[in-house]
């Protein structure tokens, strides 16, 4: 993986100053995952541009001791490709006085704006462009974004969530790897070490000056904190602005995906439920909320992908003995009946339905209306109709790749009323997020509930 950084500032040589490293020489520097090495490609008055190249062992972060569980389970891996947490790691050893915002003989220089541009060769974002524009482009910066297929032969297999991106701004080197020391990894969405208290000092520290203000500061918490609940509240708890801007805050609406667990949650509250199933769990984000709410007694998290509950696991391993305890991670499929979900109060599917063959929702149904049988449903689910205020989103695309389809309020509606007829179950659908008096809320839900319930 590369990072590269480029000025034009004159002399542009001056970037061998500010990073400590001499134009004319490669340097190498061992890392507990490899090493990494800064060249200059380019150094003359006009431009210049440093190199920070990592070269990753494959092997020795699936075999390391260290990390329990190890960082990737398998030899071929794409970490030694993307710009991961690892990247941060680097920067933070490599850049470190940089970083610090410290230059001995340019003292001046380091928190001066100067003209930089870095490109970032594979950067992951499960979010997309939108969220890497989300992340980026309110803290000034011009962005390129060049999207990566999964095979250049294969072209309709689609797009992979990695991205080559350039960012361009008038801005001082020391805000620049601030910023990608915070962000790379929070595009990534993980990190190759377990998350401790420490993490909220460093966050706050490599983010003073510009995450306070940022919009999406709680998507940037969240992320960065690993989907830690109790680190994220108090780090933003840290960063609650004063006065005025504080009233500013109060005004901006939680993101999209808060509002949605919040909105779960209450529905749970309301129904007085303590047995969960947290159906196509994924990484354990809902879990990570409800496990906190003592009313919850029993959860388990259901998923077909073994990497996204490895992920889960790592997050309880993280969490209070007390509070794991109460959950259980299974492996299994929506669409075959499992008698282990049987005898449940409630079923959460968030963001999940959409994920499914529309040719095996049948079976869906049957398995979960039929046999599971909970007292409550509750599914969440993209309201198609929204999708064109989306301005990064072009027209009739679905706003994830791995969506099979997404449905109009209509044909959601239709849906849930000739399945709770179907299986004997009540249901109320409700609406999400910001809504446009036209085309609705981004989210919408419907809520089951058994006639014997």
């Amino acid at each position: 993986m590369i990072l590269t950084i480029t000025t034009t500032y004159h002399p542009a040589t001056d970037l061998g100053y500010l990073l400590h490293k001499h134009p004319d020489k490669v340097q190498t520097f061992p890392l507990p995952f490899g090493q990494a090495l800064v060249f200059f490609p380019e150094a003359g008055e006009d431009r210049c541009t440093a190199a920070l190249l990592l070269d990753i062992d494959p092997i020795g972060i699936v075999r390391s001791k260290t990390r329990n569980p190890p960082v990737a389970q398998h030899y071929v891996n794409d970490r030694p490709y993307t710009v991961s947490s690892f990247m941060s790691v680097a920067i933070a050893k490599v850049f470190g006085t940089a970083l610090s915002g410290n230059c001995r003989a340019r003292e001046y220089l380091p928190h001066q704006a100067i003209w930089l541009e870095a490109y970032l060769g594979v950067l992951p974002s499960d979010g997309g462009e939108p969220l890497i524009r989300r992340i980026f482009e309110p803290l000034g910066y011009t962005l390129r974004i060049q999207k990566t297929l999964l095979d250049p032969l294969f072209a309709d297999w689609g797009e992979a969530p990695y991205y080559a991106v350039t960012l361009q701004a008038e801005t001082s080197l020391y805000e620049l790897l601030n910023h990608l020391y915070v962000l790379i990894p929070v595009l990534d969405n993980d990190k190759h070490y377990y998350i401790s208290d420490d993490e909220v000092e460093k966050l706050l520290h490599h983010g003073e000056g510009w995450l306070k203000s940022h919009p999406e500061r709680e998507t940037i918490t969240w992320r960065y904190l690993k989907h830690n609940s109790r680190l994220t509240t108090r780090a933003l708890s840290l960063l609650e602005p004063t006065s005025q801007s504080r009233e500013d805050a109060s005004e901006r609406p939680l993101p999209l995906r808060e509002q949605r667990i919040q909105a779960v949650l209450n529905v749970l509250k309301k129904t007085e439920v303590s047995r969960i199933l947290d159906l196509g769990c994924g990484e354990g984000g809902l879990l990570n909320y409800l496990v906190q709410e003592p009313l919850f007694k029993e959860l388990v998290g259901l998923d077909i992908s073994l990497t996204a509950l490895r992920k889960a696991h790592k997050r309880l391993d993280a969490m209070p003995e007390r509070l794991s305890r109460k959950v259980k991670l299974w492996h299994g499929s929506l669409v075959y009946r499992d008698r282990r979900l049987e005898g449940f109060d409630a079923a959460v599917l968030m963001e999940v339905i959409e994920h499914i063959e529309p040719e095996l929702l049948s079976y869906f149904e049957r398995a979960l209306f039929e046999y599971a049988r909970p007292r409550v449903v509750i599914v969440t689910t993209p309201n198609k109709e929204y999708n064109s205020l989306f301005a990064s989103l072009a027209p009739n695309r679905l706003r994830h790749t791995d969506h099979r389809f997404e449905w109009t309020r209509q044909e959601f509606g239709h849906w849930t009323e000739k399945t709770a007829n179907r299986f004997g179950y009540q249901v109320r659908t409700h609406e999400v997020g910001a809504e446009d008096p036209t085309l609705g809320s981004p989210t919408q839900m419907g809520v089951f509930q058994r006639n014997d319930g």
